[in-house]
């Protein structure tokens, strides 16, 4: 497993997070996402072998946020 933190922009309230949490969660080889609408990020523990982290932010920005 791997580890990384993505900067969000555009998050505004609980609802963004709940979201964006969503949206991670349902992606194959996502094990855990944990999205601070207070820090503007997400920290994701995924499977690089399923998943990388371009993709994850892909489908962040899908959601309607700025991904980086």
């Amino acid at each position: 497993m791997q580890t990384t933190e993505i900067r969000i922009e555009g998050m505004s309230c609980e609802g963004c997070v709940k979201n964006i949490s969503s949206v991670l969660a349902a992606l194959p080889g996502v094990c855990a996402a944990e999205v601070s609408l207070e820090k503007a990020s997400a920290d994701v523990e995924f499977d690089p072998a399923q998943i990388d982290r371009a993709a994850l932010c892909a489908a962040i920005e899908d959601a309607g946020f700025d991904a980086s």
